[in-house]
């Protein structure tokens, strides 16, 4: 049966249209179970009724025409219990409705199974024998797993159906669940951007003339360095250099000792150009699509993506010519960095990936030139939506197709006010982070490398509260010497001085294996990763810490950071590393002050133990991300259960509270760092539990300090002590954002609001 099944679900994928993808379905269904009928029902919600849409067995006259109410006959009854029925005789149940013009009078035995996508009712399969008798337990089995595949091709199917009627029919309007990969909110025109060249259709062949496959490759790479210089520099007014260094990244990759270097090798064995190209770029990017660490996985769209244009300069095809009308919305399976500046930038309205997550490089520049972004929208069939009307909500992760006029207009008004407030908030860059009755709740900056260092200062950063040390380690071929990461460290001490800048110590395992530190586990999410790995391996450990030490030096605003943290024990250990370190240093003649250590709560573990934590440490941070993942189980960039994932689920704000709880009963000051602190909604919450300290993404920090300088911490702490006698995520968010309304403060949640208005 599973050779079956695999089949019947190949050919509906490569169905080029609902109806086929249906007939496929009654016919292959029908043939494999050996019955007389079978039948799909679809399930429209806005009229609430079923029509029968494809049948084999019954009267073909009735496809399109027959329908029934929501409860209507035992089709209805399928969708309301939203789960199989068998009967032996459909005529004798109480709700068996018969309908002539089918021609089904002749038929007993009767299954019907929903068809249901993401808690979303879809319609119903149904089949149908002329004995009375009941289907077996493995045809029932049978039919309910070919539905559960099937359920995501035909809701597919029906969104690129809806999408390709024509303007008389009015095409209906259709949302699509993504990721969000940059904030804000976008309107505009569709374009669809489809590679010119793909690896897969590559096939292996051997070399004839190994000196000529060497000169094409040297001429491809040659290109392609070009097209991302040339790139680089058409963004060049619209991104920091700070961010160019994705570009940079780009060009190591092409490097003789990386990827270049891999694929000259293969050539040297005897494939030819375009063979090599496609293994070395599939193998490394199976490699980085197996990390579980999101940033890392990315990394394979970026390998994929340079890939794809190395081969379109092997067979010298040029990018497609595309006219960008003005308010582009940009939309790929894939996009990539270098997309962008293809696009002229008065132009450039929004972006929507169908793969990929908030780590992506797109992403990452998206959120540097304010562009409004949603990734992973895996169900949008791109292709068909070109020069449609499109609305990107960057701060849901939703995109809208032919959204009616109500909600259209609800959006519209979002953008201009969007526009109206940044306006305002930039009067606040100077500003203290002060309530209306005199609470002071500093507003610090998470970094990685120098990448938003100065936006970071512009717009009024108190200090760092999470600086990533382990980006300088991917980046190279080799651990960086500790006169390296010297030079690294003293960049951020300085530019933030005398601000405080927090550094986390080196972050790596299985999840993010470096390619000269290679660490292979079944389950590298909770293997050998974060401090357990320094500790092992006190040689990378104390030179790291040395290093930060020494960058120090005169400037006093040094923080360490120890991730991953699960015990006591740990930290006493990491301790006696980091004072041996700088026992190290003050032998060497360099009057070092030894700074404040603290921990970060990101796992369940950490949480039940964080007062003894905070007796041994300085301070706390949460890493709100990470811990939101491990008490829910939930991956955040993962579309299909990001639903799941929510800020504001009792158990994360019962296990926020007893930290703050622990680390203040040993009086230590208890930070938060992750993109809950970039959320004003939740800052008010977190201000009102007691977080000394709120670290986030540069770009939300005017819009928490507008927050919070515009509402009392009493009132604040009313709103907290509402929702946590709550059980309900959605209504504890619900809760606080009409809490932030009767204070004045609509306008921050406005994109939301409105969105669930026109609803």
């Amino acid at each position: 049966m599973l050779n079956i099944l695999r089949a019947i679900v190949q050919e509906v994928s490569a169905a080029r249209d609902l109806p086929v993808a249906l007939d496929i379905i009654v016919r292959r269904v029908k043939e494999a179970m050996q019955t007389a009928v079978c039948s799909v029902y679809l399930y429209d919600k806005e009229t609430s009724r079923y029509t029968l849409m494809a049948t084999e067995g019954l009267n073909k006259a009735a496809e399109g025409k027959v329908t029934l109410g929501r409860s209507e006959g035992l089709i209805g009854q399928v969708g309301l219990r939203e789960e199989p029925i068998n009967l032996h005789d459909a005529a004798t149940h109480p709700k068996f409705s018969y309908i002539k013009e089918t021609g089904e009078e002749s038929f007993h035995a009767f299954l019907g199974v929903p068809i249901i996508h993401h808690r979303r009712l879809l319609g119903v399969v149904v089949v149908q024998g002329e004995d009375i008798r009941r289907f077996d337990e493995h045809e029932e089995a049978f039919l309910v797993t070919l539905t559960a595949q099937l359920a995501g091709l035909i809701a597919h199917a029906e969104a690129t159906g809806a999408l390709k009627k024509s303007a008389d029919e009015h095409p209906q309007a259709a949302r699509f669940n993504g990721v969000a990969g940059a904030p804000g909110v976008a309107i505009g025109q569709a374009v669809p951007f489809i590679p010119c060249a793909e690896l897969d259709a590559i096939q292996d062949r051997q070399a004839q003339d190994i000196k000529v496959e060497l000169e094409l490759f040297d001429l491809a790479l040659d290109a392609v360095r070009v097209e991302l210089k040339e790139t680089a520099a058409k963004l060049d007014d619209r991104i920091r250099p700070e961010e160019k260094a994705l570009f940079d990244a780009y060009l190591r990759m092409l490097d003789d000792d990386a990827l270049g270097k891999e694929i000259r090798d293969r050539i040297k064995q005897g494939h030819w150009v375009q063979g090599a190209l496609r293994q070395v770029i599939s193998e490394h990017v199976a490699q980085f699509e197996m990390m579980d660490d999101p940033y890392l996985r990315e990394r394979a769209m970026d390998i994929k993506d340079l890939g794809r244009r190395i081969l379109a300069s092997l067979l010298q095809k040029d990018p497609p010519k595309i006219e960008y009308p003005p308010n582009t919305i940009l939309v790929s399976e894939e996009l990539s960095a270098t997309m962008l500046g293809q696009v002229p930038q008065e132009q450039l309205a929004g972006l929507v990936s169908v793969n990929g997550s908030s780590n992506s490089h797109v992403a990452i520049l998206a959120r540097a030139m304010g562009i409004p972004t949603v990734m992973g929208a895996m169900e949008l069939p791109y292709t068909h939506i070109g020069g449609r009307e499109v609305i990107v909500d960057g701060n849901l992760g939703l995109v809208y197709t032919s959204a009616p006029p109500e909600l259209l207009n609800n959006y519209r008004e979002v953008v201009e006010e969007e526009k109206q407030f940044k306006v305002g908030l930039e009067a606040l860059r100077d500003e203290p982070c002060i309530t209306p009755d005199n609470y002071r709740l500093p507003l610090w900056v998470n970094t990685g490398l120098m990448t938003d260092t100065v936006r970071s200062l512009d717009r009024g950063a108190e200090g760092v509260g999470l600086y990533r040390t382990e980006v300088p380690f991917m980046i190279r071929e080799c651990f960086p010497s500790e006169a390296e990461q010297q030079q690294i460290y003293r960049q951020q001490l300085e530019a933030f001085a005398p601000r405080p800048v927090t550094m986390r110590t080196l972050d790596i395992g299985g999840d993010k294996s470096l390619s000269y530190f290679p660490i292979r586990e079944e389950n590298p999410f909770l293997g050998w990763r974060g401090i357990r790995v320094t500790l092992d391996h006190p040689e990378i450990f104390l030179v790291q810490v040395r290093a930060m030490l020494k960058a120090s030096a005169g400037l006093d605003n040094l923080r360490i950071m120890l991730p991953l943290i699960t015990s006591p024990s740990e930290v006493e250990d990491a301790l006696h590393l980091i004072h041996r370190a700088h026992y190290e240093v003050l032998a060497e003649g360099l009057q070092v002050t030894l700074p404040p250590v603290g921990v970060m709560i990101e796992v369940p573990a950490a949480v039940y133990q964080a007062r003894e934590l905070a007796k041994l440490v300085d301070f706390l941070s949460i890493g709100s991300n990470d811990l939101t993942q491990y008490l829910l189980a939930v991956d955040r960039n993962n579309p299909r259960v990001a639903d799941l994932y929510h800020q504001f689920h009792p158990a994360v704000l019962t296990a926020l509270q007893q930290v703050v709880q622990a680390g203040h009963a040993e009086g230590k000051p208890v930070g938060i760092c992750g993109e809950m602190a970039g959320d004003p909604a939740a800052a008010i919450l977190l201000m009102a539990m007691g977080f000394d300290v709120l670290s986030m993404n540069a770009t939300n920090l005017l819009r928490v300090k507008w927050a919070l300088r515009n509402i009392t911490l009493d009132r604040a702490k009313e709103i907290l002590e509402d929702v946590m006698k709550m059980d309900n995520a959605w209504v504890i968010h619900s809760t606080v954002e009409l809490g932030l309304k009767k204070a004045g403060l609509g306008q921050i949640m406005s994109s939301r609001s409105k969105q669930l208005e026109g609803k």
